[in-house]
């Protein structure tokens, strides 16, 4: 049975890279909404608290009876969830005279306590809070201090409970894959096997257990989830499982062709659809973006019931649904309060009447990959960058057309070509080209011209939550324009976009 590590989630920013943090260190865990706990999780070998952007002293903060777990499993309370610690069993918890934001030094440790073993005097750590603990409830010790914090971290007597006001899961906490690893291992007792191998084991004995031989429709959409889903499928049920590849006619130049060949090399059972007219005239006359996704999505679920019809007595629907979808689609009281409503997350039109088995459903977009590369597949295949599900519809400034869309391939297909070429692809989250709605005047030879102008997008990040703009070479960002307007008939301006996320969105749409 896997081993499990519950982290109670109080609203943080920082809730997910807690989990990321976790998983690295080959440790199963689970995020839950902090009024979600559940006794009797099997194999539970602790929890974490995590932060959050409330005050414990204020009556409506995220709140929950810590004594339910504390003293029967090992507790990491990190900021909010240590303060909550020391408020809840009688310490004091005020507003810091300073808002302790940004590096920390630890001064002062209990280099023995567990907790700090091989932790260094002087060690930076990142502080993110208004409050402070004052004074520590009775039967407590502290073991950590810095200049500005006295408590800076604290544990029970007798008790494998701890409470630390620092954030060991950001890089900036140079020893916090250090504290956590001595939390896990030490303190839990973790025995730190899940790993890739273990996952894809455990996860085709319960797929087989679960699906039996039922039959398993499967939309791939040529991206990194749904072909890793479809590959944990194949292992499990092999010629059970039929898998639909729709050509929306939003796909990037020679994609469709492109990857339902490197499918039928990995041995799936792949129909390919061509259904481009449908989507263009679902798209006729519509601009706004929310619109336009809507027709998208109704499209496709048209022309997919209609192919999974076609295949006799289907009882499932396979879905690449992937950790992060399922946690912004459940509401948490504070700032990570429901983001999004995601279209892999209960979107199934009632008169499908399939059941979901989503294989990828507790992991991280990297794990997936490390999944992938464990079941031999392709470095071409799981290198590849987000796609939108929506496809080139969503690059297109307000009204689509096949015209548009045609364009568009083309300049995309210069910019990530060249991405490639000059060996920044892979330094490159994700990339794409944005077709503007406007036109622009330009000369070409001793002709006026009056085209249209497209903006280039290029981000680096680790998971789409936050990103920045790539500082890519000018001369490179000069070649992808030059070629772009010499060779794509109808345009004649490239422009750069500089925005990071937040306070802009990866893509325009």
């Amino acid at each position: 049975m896997i081993e499990t590590i519950l982290i109670l989630d109080f609203g943080s920013q920082y809730t997910q890279l807690i989990a990321r943090r976790v998983r690295e260190l080959n440790v199963y865990c689970e995020i839950l909404p902090f009024h979600k706990y559940q006794e009797n999780i099997p194999n539970l070998k602790g929890l974490i608290l995590s932060g959050s952007p409330h005050s414990v002293r204020n009556d409506d903060a995220p709140f929950v009876d810590l004594s339910f777990f504390k003293g029967k499993v090992p507790v990491l309370g990190i900021c909010y969830g240590a303060q909550l610690l020391a408020y809840q069993f009688g310490g004091k918890v005020q507003a810091s005279n300073t808002r302790e934001y940004g590096r920390a030094h630890l001064t002062k440790i209990q280099e023995q306590h567990p907790l700090f073993n091989g932790i260094k005097t002087n060690s930076t750590v990142w502080m993110s809070h208004a409050d402070t603990i004052t004074e520590l409830p009775e039967n407590t010790q502290n073991i950590a201090q810095t200049t500005d914090v006295k408590n800076a971290a604290f544990c029970f007597n007798n008790e494998q409970t701890y409470g630390i006001q620092f954030h060991p899961e950001v890089y900036h906490s140079e020893q916090g894959a250090l504290l956590l690893e001595n939390f896990l291992k030490n303190i839990c007792q973790c025995s730190q096997d899940w790993t890739p191998q273990s996952f894809i084991e455990s996860t085709i004995f319960e797929l087989k257990k679960q699906i039996g031989n039922d039959k398993v429709v499967l939309g791939l959409s040529g991206g990194v989830d749904s072909s890793v889903a479809a590959m944990l499928l194949h292992k499990a049920i092999g010629k059970h499982l039929y898998c639909i590849f729709v050509d929306n006619g939003l796909l990037r130049k020679g994609e469709f062709e492109q990857v339902l060949e490197s499918y039928q090399h990995l041995g799936l059972n792949v129909k390919g659809v061509y259904a481009a007219d449908k989507f263009y005239k679902a798209l006729e006359n519509r601009s706004d973006p929310e619109q336009k996704r809507k027709a998208i999505g109704k499209t496709f679920i048209e022309v997919f019931d209609e192919e999974a019809h076609l295949i006799k007595d289907v009882k499932w629907l396979a879905q690449g649904t992937i950790y992060p979808d399922v946690i912004e689609s459940v509401s948490v009281k504070g700032p990570s309060a429901t983001i999004k409503s995601h279209h892999n997350v209960g979107g199934l039109p009632d008169y499908m009447k399939l059941k979901i088995v989503e294989p990828l459903r507790n992991l991280f977009k990297d794990e997936v990959r490390r999944v992938g590369a464990a079941l031999g597949m392709s470095h071409d295949l799981l290198g590849r960058h987000p796609f939108p599900g929506p496809g080139l519809a969503i690059r297109v400034l307000g009204s689509v057309t096949s015209e548009k869309i045609k364009l568009l391939q083309e300049a995309d297909h210069i910019f990530i070509s060249l991405l490639k070429a000059h060996k920044l692809y892979e330094t490159v989250w994700q990339a794409g080209v944005i077709f503007l709605p406007v036109q622009s005047v330009g000369v070409m030879g001793d002709e006026r011209t009056y085209e249209h102008a497209v903006a280039l997008r290029a981000v680096s990040s680790t998971d789409g939550m936050t990103a920045d703009w790539c500082h890519l070479p000018y001369d490179f960002l000069a070649k992808v324009s030059n070629e772009i307007i010499n060779k794509v008939k109808g345009i004649n301006r490239v422009v750069y976009d500089i925005s990071s996320k937040p306070p802009a969105t990866i893509e325009w749409e």
